[in-house]
């Protein structure tokens, strides 16, 4: 083992910014730890040789110096000296080989867990390892300021915006036309044929599944399977290495992925996991946080034991200054130096839960982040729930952030299966009011999606009444089992013509229904191709091709698919009334009617009762001529105005339209009775006339603002 060297060459530097950075002829190194008696830098060489450097000055528990002469490239890590007591959740151990938290690069692997545990025997009452993890987890890596210029932020108004969730890796890596280097790489999904594909579809931002720096967890490793999705983080501001086309370009290969993408006009929004960490539960390895201070950065009990309200085994403490600090570094970070747009927050709830108790979202670390000068500007995006009932906090957040609607999810998925009525439809086609028209919230942070990474494909959804997680190695119990599927007479693929034609239509339903819907829209990645996963709805640790994107499907139907998803996207893009950034409110409009009508089959306007009778259509009628959406000037838009049909009985229904006071004529607009959603019946409609829904069917019409008027579409 290598010895403790004096630090009579080392300057004293400074305790903040932590990190690593170069400056001064060296590095400046600081990293907190209050608990800690002495710290010794640790300095890899290429070999695999140690130099250990102590850091004597310590300022407000941080520990720090400059080291002359070391450079950019130079991979380091911590070796922490203090008290080993789980009884009081302390956890130090300088066997142990730790990774900065604020390190800007991360390399290597989790290659020998018996190495990388502080304990032997029981991990809460077994004494301290004396194995040395050096060579058997990840390092450090000192990294230059700066790099390729990011471009311009497009900021796209969020009343504007369409959300693409998709995986930096799944997204380019069968993609037949991105060269193979390139493939599965930040640079793969920079490359113009990828960005191409976006714009085409019409999205305005991608939120990428997790790009921080992450580790497979200890039961993965020993069965030999990778995480895939990366919702096991190890660094918060070290961009993923493996998703870089060559090794230890990584925060380059970002920076130039965010350039292609803003130079486009696209919007990058990252999925960041701030409520837990790789190190899992008390068994789990000792790779950073938990041996520089761990009840400082996680949440315990009285009696030292890990508390858990994530299901990952650990939940980072955000009541701790110390994790305050550290998460709006990061986010400021990534949002400054790395071109950044927004964040999407995993189980977003537990920043609301300091000490782990009832949720507030005026807590210290919600209000860090809303009320910081940078991030404050940032698209903020809550997934309001952890694992937990205390923590499902649906429209219970702050007045800056939006919120995925989980409630948007189930409801569209309950009226097009045939398993609820319209009430509750009504509300999340209008915006949720019922959710978010409360303290200070516009209809646009209510984040509408119908699927996402966590479940069922939209294919699935419409192939599959159960789950098929086999491949997963667990025996099927792993994932939601309240997936709201419906498999239409089939279970999984089926030659059968009318069951694939039924299920065609119910995509197109859900998808419309999402697109036309007031909110901000948020799609799956794949889903406008026809992308399936073979009814796994938990596709975490399958890295193959049950998860990434198939850019060559032999199914006809997912060129259809395709056509009209890029119709509905440019509808929705050129119908400012569709997403208008207010609640509608009863307004009287110009043309002396409230600006939000709901229609029954007979024509008539609903009254009271019809929202709680068994009905299966309903007709939304939105005044153009009062929309409340605004060009980037801040002027108001007006639109032609709308009649939405939704239909989901099993047999064709006729509706009658609205009289003239409601429009003079109405023009058919998007029908998903047909394969690409262009009218089966195109003609001009009068006000009063009858039409026939197909089964299972969406119908949208225009009513322009002058009979004479072309259409826009």
């Amino acid at each position: 083992m290598a010895t403790r060297p004096s630090a009579d060459h080392v300057l004293a530097g400074r305790p903040f910014p932590l990190g690593a950075h170069p400056e001064a002829g060296g590095v400046r190194f600081a990293i907190t730890s209050a608990v800690a008696d002495a710290v010794d830098l640790c300095l890899i060489d290429a070999d695999g040789s140690e130099r250990r450097i102590a850091l004597t000055e310590r300022t407000f528990g941080v520990w720090h110096g400059l080291v002359p002469g070391v450079t950019p490239g130079q991979r380091y890590g911590y070796r922490i000296h203090g008290p080993y007591d789980p009884a009081r959740g302390l956890r130090c151990n300088p066997h142990k080989l730790l990774v900065d938290p604020y390190a800007r690069q991360i390399t290597g692997g989790l290659t020998d867990l018996t190495a990388a545990q502080g304990f032997t025997g029981d991990p809460e009452r077994g004494p301290m390892s004396t194995v040395d993890s050096l060579g058997s987890v990840p390092l450090s890596v000192v990294t230059s300021p700066g790099g390729p210029d990011t471009g311009t932020k497009p900021e796209v108004p969020f009343e504007e915006a369409v959300i693409y969730e998709l995986h930096v890796k799944g997204f380019t890596q069968q993609h037949p036309f991105i060269p193979e280097a390139l493939r599965g790489t930040y640079l793969g999904l920079a490359h113009p044929v990828a960005i191409e594909y976006l714009t085409r579809l019409g999205v305005t931002s991608v939120e990428l599944l997790p790009v921080h720096s992450f580790l497979d967890e200890p039961s993965l490793i020993r069965a030999g399977r990778h995480n895939y999705w990366g919702y096991s983080p190890l660094g918060f501001f070290a961009p993923h290495a493996a998703y870089a086309s060559e090794p230890g370009h990584e925060v380059e290969e970002f920076r130039l992925m965010v350039a292609a993408l803003h130079a486009a006009g696209i919007e990058v929004i990252l999925d960041v996991v701030f409520n837990h960490t790789c190190e899992g539960g008390p068994d789990g390895p000792t790779l950073s946080f938990r041996g520089l201070n761990a009840p400082v950065y996680y949440l315990h009990t009285e009696r030292g034991h890990m508390a858990d309200i994530t299901g990952c085994g650990n939940t980072l403490e955000a009541g701790s200054p110390t994790v305050v600090r550290l998460v709006t570094d990061s986010l400021r970070y990534w949002t400054q130096e790395m071109g950044v747009d927004g964040f999407r927050f995993d189980l977003a709830s537990t920043l609301g839960r300091p000490r782990g108790g009832a949720f507030d979202h005026a807590s210290t670390l919600l209000t860090a982040i809303t009320t910081d000068p940078v991030l404050s500007r940032c698209k903020l995006i809550a997934e309001p729930w952890d694992a937990t009932g205390e923590g499902y906090r649906v429209g219970g957040f702050g007045a800056q952030w939006a919120e995925w609607n989980g409630r948007y999810r189930d409801t569209v998925r309950d009226f097009w299966r045939g398993a609820t009525g319209v009430r509750d439809l009504a509300y999340r086609l209008s915006g949720s009011s019922d959710l978010y028209d409360h303290n200070l919230r516009r209809p646009w942070q209510s984040i509408n999606f119908v699927t996402a990474h966590d479940g069922f494909t939209l294919r699935d959804l419409v192939s599959y009444n159960e789950k098929h997680n086999e491949a997963n190695g667990e025996d099927n119990r792993d994932g939601g089992n309240d997936n709201r599927s419906w498999n239409h007479g089939a279970e999984g693929e089926t030659a059968d013509p009318a069951i694939r034609a039924l299920r065609a239509r119910q995509a197109r339903n859900m998808f419309a229904t999402l697109l036309l819907s007031t909110g901000t829209p948020m799609i799956t990645a794949g889903d406008e191709f026809w992308r399936t996963q073979h009814g796994n709805n938990n596709a975490y640790c399958l890295d193959d091709e049950t998860s990434w994107f198939d850019w060559t499907p032999d199914d006809p139907a997912a060129e259809a698919m395709l056509a009209f998803a890029r119709r509905v996207v440019r509808l929705r893009a050129n119908s400012p009334a569709l997403r208008q950034p207010e609640f509608f409110e009863g307004r009287t409009t110009p043309t002396g009617k409230p600006d939000l009508v709901w229609f029954r089959p007979d024509g008539e306007e609903f009254g009271e009762s019809d929202w709680f009778a068994d009905r299966h259509t309903l007709g939304m009628w939105i005044d153009g001529s009062n929309s409340q959406a605004r060009n980037r000037e801040g002027e108001l838009v007006p639109d032609h105005s709308w009649l939405l049909w939704l239909h989901a009985g099993d047999a064709p229904a006729e509706v009658v339209l609205p009289g003239r006071e409601y429009g003079e004529t109405f023009k058919p607009t998007l029908d998903t009775s047909t394969a690409d959603g262009s009218p089966a019946n195109p003609g001009v409609l009068e006000a009063k006339s009858r039409v026939t829904l197909q089964s299972r069917s969406l119908l949208l019409l225009r009513a322009p603002r002058l009979a004479a008027e072309p259409d826009p579409s």
